[in-house]
C-alpha cells in the first residue's frame, strides 16, 4: 500500500464504547413490538457495521497509519448549542431508568447519555484536530449517529446531531464565520437542516432518495429563511440514480454553491447507505462511487478552506458492504493509491448507472438548479 502523502496527516476518531451503543431488538407494527420470529431479529443499527469497518481499516494496514484523534465527552453546554436542555435531561433520564425511546425510534440503552455524548465529543475532536493543524483531514467513525436528531428530541436512530454541534462548537470555539455542511447520507438530514435553515453563516446541502425519510424534509423548495435564505440546498434524487448521478450533482449543483459561499471549514455527514445492497436506501453507489465524492469534496476543501475537512460518520445498514464504503472514503482522505480489493466491485461497475445519469435523475438535477438558480450562479 503507498501514499501521495503521508496517511497521518488524516485523523481517525474511534473508541470502543461507540460499540457498546444499545438499540435493542427491530421494532415493528404500531405500537411498536419486536417480530415474532423465534430468532429475534436485531436492531438494523447494529454496532457490526462500525465494528466492521474499523476491523476492515486495521486488516487494511491503514489503521496503524492514521492519526489517533482521542474523543471526549461533550459538555451539557455544549450540547445545549443545539439542543434543548429539558431534551437533555430528558435523555439523561432515560439512559439513568435503564433505556428507552429519545423520541422516535431513537433507541438507547442504560449509557445510552454517555455513549451518544461521546460521539457529539468525537466530532468535535475532529473539528479540533484539523483547525489546529494536527492533521489534514479527519474521519470521526462515531455511533450513534446525528443528523435526524432536532432541538427537542431523537429522530431515525439519532440521540444529538453530531455535525450541528460540531459546526457550532468551530463557531464558537475558532470564530469561524462561514461553514459547509455536504449530508450524502440516503435520508435527508432534517436536523441538521432545522439547526441551520435561518442561519446564514451555515450552507447545509444534502444529496439523499426523493421521499424517502423524513417524507416531509428535504424537499427541493426548502432553501432557508431569513438570513439563511439560499443557504439549504436539497437536492433529492431518483431511487437507483447510481454514481454518476451523484458525481454530476456534485459537479453542476454542489461545487458551484460551495465555491461560491467560500466556507472556511467543510463537514461531512458521511451516511453510507446509499450504497448497493443497503436494506434501508435504493441509491446503489459503489464503493468507488463513494471514493469519487470523496475526491470531489477534497478538491473543494482544498479551494476553499485550505483543505479543512472533516468526515463524520451517519448511517449505513449493510453489514457486509459499509465497512468496504467506508475504507475506500478513508483511503482516499489519506490518498492511498493501492486501495484495499472490495470483493463486489465487479457487478457494480458494469451498472448503466455507473457510467450514465438516467433521465429521471437528470431531470431531478436539473430541477435542483433551477431552484437553486435564485439564489447562486449555477
Amino acid at each position: 500500500m503507498t501514499s501521495a502523502n503521508d496517511a497521518a496527516s488524516t485523523g481517525l476518531v474511534f473508541h470502543d464504547r461507540y460499540l457498546q451503543h444499545n438499540t435493542g431488538l427491530a421494532r415493528s407494527g404500531s405500537p411498536a413490538t419486536p417480530y415474532p420470529y423465534a430468532d429475534p431479529e436485531p436492531h438494523v443499527s447494529s454496532p457490526r457495521t462500525v465494528s466492521r469497518s474499523k476491523h476492515l481499516l486495521d486488516l487494511s494496514g491503514l489503521g496503524a497509519r492514521l492519526t489517533p484523534v482521542a474523543p471526549r465527552y461533550a459538555t451539557e453546554e455544549e450540547l445545549a448549542m443545539v439542543h434543548d436542555g429539558a431534551y437533555i435531561a430528558r435523555v439523561q433520564a432515560i439512559a439513568a431508568a435503564g433505556g428507552g425511546d429519545a423520541g422516535v425510534n431513537a433507541p438507547l440503552g442504560p449509557d445510552g447519555f454517555a455513549i451518544a455524548s461521546l460521539a457529539a465529543g468525537g466530532a468535535m475532536a475532529a473539528v479540533d484536530a484539523v483547525m489546529t493543524g494536527t492533521v489534514r483531514n479527519c474521519y470521526a467513525l462515531v455511533r450513534p449517529p446525528g443528523h435526524h436528531a432536532v432541538a427537542d428530541r431523537g429522530l431515525g436512530f439519532c440521540i444529538f446531531n453530531n455535525i450541528a454541534i460540531a459546526a457550532r462548537h468551530a463557531q464558537r470555539a475558532y470564530g469561524l464565520r462561514r461553514i459547509a455542511i455536504i449530508d450524502w447520507d440516503v435520508h435527508d438530514g432534517n436536523g441538521t437542516q432545522e439547526a441551520f435553515y435561518a442561519d446564514g453563516a451555515v450552507l447545509f446541502v444534502s444529496l439523499h432518495q426523493d421521499g424517502l425519510f423524513p417524507p416531509d424534509m428535504g424537499l427541493l423548495e426548502q432553501v432557508g429563511s431569513d438570513a439563511g435564505l439560499g443557504k439549504t440546498v436539497n437536492i433529492p434524487l431518483p431511487p437507483g440514480a447510481g454514481d454518476a448521478a451523484y458525481a454530476a450533482a456534485l459537479e453542476r449543483v454542489v461545487a458551484p454553491v460551495v465555491r461560491q459561499f467560500a466556507p472556511e471549514l467543510l463537514l461531512i455527514s458521511c451516511g453510507l447507505d446509499a450504497g448497493a445492497f443497503d436494506p434501508l436506501g435504493r441509491m446503489n453507489l459503489s464503493s468507488v462511487g463513494f471514493r469519487e465524492l470523496t475526491q470531489a469534496v477534497l478538491a473543494l476543501a482544498a479551494e476553499c478552506c485550505g483543505g479543512r475537512l472533516v468526515v463524520v460518520h451517519e448511517g449505513g445498514y449493510s453489514q457486509t458492504y459499509v465497512p468496504a464504503c467506508t475504507l475506500a472514503v478513508i483511503e482516499t482522505l489519506a490518498a492511498i493509491t493501492e486501495p484495499w480489493p472490495d470483493p463486489v466491485l465487479t457487478r457494480l461497475l458494469g451498472t448503466r448507472t455507473r457510467r450514465e445519469v438516467g433521465l429521471d435523475a437528470e431531470r431531478a438535477i436539473a430541477a435542483a438548479i433551477a431552484v437553486q438558480g435564485q439564489h447562486w450562479t449555477l
